[in-house]
């Protein structure tokens, strides 16, 4: 497979899924990824992504559902850091 961007190709599995009119910021996502690898672990990045995404696309999918979610993510992990 040739080199892509992660925003094409998160645009790429979106139209693949049928979201093709999502709206989102692909650096928050790994943000969120590394602060749970951080946080708690390294394979929590990918379940806090996941766990995120879902919660996004329950409360409704907009672009502001998915910064929400992101968000609260986030400030878990950062709770969590701060306890650490």
């Amino acid at each position: 497979m040739s080199e892509v961007s992660l925003d094409d190709w998160a645009a790429t599995v979106a139209k693949e899924l049928g979201v093709d009119d999502l709206d989102v910021d692909v650096e928050q996502v790994l943000d969120l990824a590394a602060d749970a690898a951080h946080a708690v672990l390294r394979p929590a990045a990918p379940v806090t992504t996941f766990v995120a995404g879902l919660a996004a696309g329950l409360a409704g999918g907009s672009a502001t559902d998915i910064r929400e979610a992101l968000d609260a993510a986030m400030a878990l992990c950062d709770r969590l850091e701060d306890e650490g």
